[in-house]
């Protein structure tokens, strides 16, 4: 390929980007992997290795990612490309580390994921490989990038189970433009398959979950050390003070709740679920599945990015996402206010509609932007 164009690899240690280094590869590009360091101040206890055991005896600034790396560096030593090294803890730490903190102090449920994607990957990440000369940075993210007339869409994935589009609502068409996203027409198990044909080194590796960069944490053992325990009373839909709990910061809203209880109305012991926080009292508030607390039509959004740039006309008519992988979901856009803040009506009740999170609209199989839930 003549005058190849320069493309820098976002490589973790996993298998998805090292398909999509080794898809670039193939295809002819000049391709660079980078190995980031985002992430290095949890305690011994909660650092966990890429096979789900704790590393001891070392340091976390070392061990927690020194797996990923050594993977990354063995699948470019295999592809023939170079691998850089690069550090953005301090980005991470300001745009992500402390929002979460923030949120969940506040009571409400962040999605670290949407921050990293908006401040560090598609920030910091993509500022540093423009600097670097690169024209694109590539990711295993399952979406895709359609340009059209000089405008960038984010397109879903092929494979749905696994579209990422929810996590990268936040980006604009400066960002999109820079970016790269070959699995956008991939299913996983085809990713695995290539992985397995290419004998890169970590075609059986386990997948990584969990907070990002940071991994399989409970959110309460990550917290505890960073949020004061404000103790207050469980209360039952109804009113009654049944519990005392460490603090509104460890709950999130639709999770379940301690040990079933009798629902006296049909005479059944059904299981609690957390339905709503009273903020300015400090109580829990839990009730059964079917209690109507939990579920919201109308809600307000904030912070509502377009990744066209231009806001949509309203009123307006599509589709939703709540969260990560729920089916779309018809709704409307009735008003925005002076403040900015939107209002949007469900064609149904949602369940667990929760404060912090992002309302993602789509259009078709174009994901058209998003904002968070007041």
């Amino acid at each position: 390929m003549k005058n190849k164009p320069k493309i820098l690899v976002a490589m973790s240690g996993g298998v998805d980007s090292a398909v999509v280094a080794a898809l670039l590869v193939k295809k002819g590009f000049d391709v660079t992997g980078a190995f980031m360091i985002n992430f290095q101040a949890l305690p011994d206890e909660l650092c966990q290795t890429s096979s789900g055991g704790a590393f001891t005896g070392r340091s976390v600034a070392e061990t927690c990612w020194t797996g990923d790396y050594q993977d990354a560096l063995r699948v470019a030593a295999k592809l023939g490309i170079k691998l850089l090294k690069l550090n953005f803890v301090k980005e991470y730490q300001e745009t992500v580390l402390k929002y979460m903190y923030r949120e969940y102090e506040a009571g409400r449920t962040p999605n670290p994921d949407v921050m990293c994607n908006k401040f560090v990957k598609f920030g910091a990440w993509l500022d540093k490989a423009r600097e670097m000369g690169f024209d694109k940075m590539a990711t295993g993210h399952y979406a895709g990038v359609r340009e059209k007339q000089g405008k960038y869409f984010l397109h879903t994935a092929k494979d749905q189970n696994k579209d990422q589009t929810y996590f990268l609502h936040q980006l604009n068409q400066d960002q999109l433009s820079r970016c790269l996203f070959p699995l956008e027409k991939y299913k996983k198990d085809k990713v695995k398959k290539l992985a397995k044909k290419w004998q890169l080194p970590v075609a059986n590796k386990e997948e990584s979950m969990g907070i990002c960069f940071i991994g399989e944490v409970p959110m309460k053992k990550f917290l505890i050390n960073k949020i004061d325990q404000h103790h207050g009373q469980v209360v039952l839909s109804g009113g009654d003070a049944i519990a005392e709990h460490d603090g509104l910061a460890f709950y999130t809203i639709g999770q379940r709740y301690g040990l079933p209880r009798q629902d006296i109305k049909n005479d059944k012991t059904k299981a609690l679920f957390v339905v709503d926080k009273n903020i300015e009292t400090n109580e829990l508030i839990v009730g059964f599945d079917d209690d109507p607390k939990l579920y919201k039509q109308t809600v307000m959004l904030k912070n509502v990015n377009w990744i066209s740039g231009e806001m949509t006309k309203v009123p307006w008519r599509g589709l939703v996402r709540l969260r990560h992988r729920q089916p779309w979901q018809k709704c409307r856009i009735l008003k925005v206010l002076t403040t900015g803040e939107m209002e949007v009506k469900f064609a149904k009740p949602e369940r667990a509609v929760t404060p912090g999170q992002f309302a993602v609209f789509y259009k078709r199989k174009i994901c058209l932007g998003g904002g968070e839930i007041v």
